[in-house]
């Protein structure tokens, strides 16, 4: 579960940034919202496993409600879940 955790914040993160820096300024800059829309989906998807697999690993990852939060909330920063994925998961043995 850990390793489908990672890739999933991996894509999560891929598809918000994409979403942010690439499909919104072309919907209001050339006017074409086709990227919003094929990527507004996949995202949504994608943050909703994030969420999800965060809460089922939390107890396998020890972590405390903080820890929690900061997980969590990351998803909603762009480049956060990178950020997550290099803290918490360099070395499994090394995560709080």
């Amino acid at each position: 579960m850990l390793n489908i955790f990672k890739i999933t914040s991996i894509l999560e993160g891929v598809s918000y940034i994409l979403l942010l820096f690439v499909a919104v300024p072309i919907k209001y800059l050339a006017g074409n919202d086709y990227l919003v829309k094929a990527l507004g989906m996949p995202h949504g998807i994608l943050f909703v496993a994030y969420i999800i697999i965060a809460l089922i690993i939390r107890s396998r990852m020890n972590w405390n409600g903080k820890t929690t939060m900061i997980v969590l909330i990351a998803s909603l920063l762009p480049f956060g879940t990178f950020y997550i994925n290099k803290k918490y998961f360099k070395n499994p043995q090394d995560s709080n």
